[in-house]
């Protein structure tokens, strides 16, 4: 069986993935948002005036991830079994680091998912805090780990966000 998104007339389509073993797969990924010590102080003390950031952007990352097969073309829809969003505050560099985490038993993989909720995760924030500083920054945007499947475990050489 030959994994490919091109079909026997070289068009575009969705991976058969009938005839892969069920298995248990995961994924984290991670992104970060960089602001201006004004808009991270005052989504540190709470104070955001749209209401409470990381509580909005959390939800909005879980939303996401069960919604990735209706945002990026070719993916499969999938049948999450648990999707995780957390955040850590660096003061030092005024950084909300971001990691997600998705689980499932299937026969396709959930970095997508994982890399989706930590995406719109840091969007949310973003368009929570852009108007205290719209020059902030998001990413780096990357998986971090998988588990399941026929690769089995892999593990990103850093697993720090990147700054």
């Amino acid at each position: 069986m030959s994994l490919t998104h091109l079909n026997q007339q070289g068009e575009a389509s969705m991976v058969d993935v009938t005839d892969k073993d069920i298995s248990d797969r995961s994924a984290r990924a991670e992104s970060a948002v960089v602001m201006s010590a004004e808009a991270f102080a005052q989504l540190r003390a709470g104070n955001n005036k749209k209401g409470d950031v990381l509580a909005t952007a959390r939800i909005a990352g879980i939303q996401a991830a069960k919604k990735t097969a209706d945002l990026i073309p070719l993916c499969h829809p999938l049948a999450l079994t648990k999707v995780q969003v957390d955040f850590a505050l660096d003061e030092g560099s005024n950084c909300v680091h971001i990691q997600s985490y998705c689980r499932l038993a299937g026969r396709t993989g959930v970095e997508m998912e994982a890399l989706t909720a930590a995406s719109v995760a840091a969007l949310t924030i973003y368009d929570m805090c852009k108007a205290v500083d719209p020059a902030m920054v998001i990413g780096p945007t990357k998986l971090q780990e998988k588990t399941g499947g026929k690769r089995g475990h892999w593990v990103a050489e850093s697993a720090e966000v990147s700054q």
